[in-house]
């Protein structure tokens, strides 16, 4: 497996994701300053030109939540997605498409200052999405109860960027206790020191 990625960007949740799999994995640093996403080569594995993007034999997946969703069943044993017939396995994948869905979306309405009607806009708004997540981690350590899932990954990357880089959420209590409990974990710290090296 290869993955594309560059510092310092939503690579970072992948790199996370692989490092809790701990499965072996090239990393291919593409320099975004110099124009290294609008190569030919990397358009074939990811048309929108951004990181991060994964090679797999023949296949190619870019969106970091499609391939945090791919590589979480591609290893199972890793138990980081429920099974097909697990009860839990509906609330794993709201969390995961609510990452692209809902909180991108409502970043991108704050980040604009876009006045939308909440009926209008799929993520409702910018303080529904982050009052929604508050209310799941008051009631549990994580999203699918007691168990961390590669949903949390994206939720905790997205909580990360959201509060502690660009300063876009006043820090709530909840937040920081999840936060705490995620980036303790050894594979965050790994991914964080990669992303920190940039190699």
């Amino acid at each position: 497996m290869r993955l594309y990625w560059a510092p310092n960007t939503r690579s970072l949740r992948v790199l996370w994701l692989l490092e809790e799999i701990g499965a072996p994995y090239e990393r291919v640093l593409v320099d975004l300053k110099n124009g290294g996403q609008r190569t030919p080569a990397f358009h074939a594995v990811n048309p929108m030109e951004k990181v991060p993007a994964l090679q797999d034999g023949e296949a190619c997946v870019a969106e970091s939540g499609a391939i945090i969703a791919y590589l979480a069943e591609k290893f199972p044993d890793a138990g980081l997605a429920p099974a097909i017939g697990d009860a839990r396995r509906g609330r794993y994948l709201q969390w995961l498409f609510f990452s692209g869905a809902c909180v991108e979306g409502a970043l991108t309405q704050k980040f604009g200052n876009v006045e939308m009607p909440e009926g209008s806009a799929g993520w409702g708004s910018f303080d529904k999405v982050f009052n929604v997540l508050d209310e799941v981690l008051s009631a549990n350590p994580y999203l699918l109860g007691e168990k961390f899932s590669a949903a949390d990954v994206l939720i905790a990357s997205d909580l990360h960027f959201t509060i502690n880089i660009f300063k876009m959420l006043e820090p709530r209590p909840v937040f920081a206790s999840y936060l705490e409990r995620c980036q303790s974990r050894p594979a965050f710290a790994r991914a964080a020191q990669i992303n920190s090296d940039g190699i």
